[in-house]
């Protein structure tokens, strides 16, 4: 027997934000490969590395070591300095599928990064009201590290 769920039924989720970094396009960009990698974070601060794979089907994922980790993603398009979409499960496990696109733009010496978060499929109450603030962070930290 076989079902299909009603589309109301698949909540989608979306969210964006725009980041002016005064840095070069190549900086900014550099700084957040670091900060989706290497020097990941989380909401609150602590430590959460992370490997970014950063070429065409490379993969995003923390790595436990002993072979064990969880995979956030892979890496759909890339091209240096202007453009990181991944596409993946990325931190969800309810079933949820994600599509991050960063694009960065020179605009008047500085950059310009252009951040979308589409999220199809269920996602928790509590992931849901603390994902924006996450991003958010993140985003301080791509900011601040390209500026320096």
């Amino acid at each position: 027997m076989s079902t299909i769920a009603p589309a109301q039924d698949t909540a989608t989720l979306v969210i964006t934000e725009e980041i002016l970094v005064k840095a070069s396009i190549e900086q900014t960009f550099a700084s957040l490969l670091v900060q989706l990698g290497p020097q990941n974070e989380t909401g609150d601060g602590k430590p959460l590395p992370m490997v970014l794979e950063a070429r065409p089907g490379g993969r995003w994922y923390r790595d436990l070591g002993g072979d064990a980790g969880h995979l956030w993603g892979f890496v759909q398009s890339i091209m240096t300095p202007a453009l990181l979409e991944i596409w993946g499960p990325l931190f969800m496990s309810t079933g949820a599928t994600s599509n991050m696109i960063y694009r960065l733009s020179e605009t008047d010496g500085a950059t310009r990064i252009a951040f979308k978060h589409t999220v199809v499929g269920p996602v928790p109450d509590q992931v849901r009201e603390n994902m924006h603030e996450g991003w958010s962070a993140m985003h301080a930290r791509v900011k601040a590290a390209a500026e320096r």
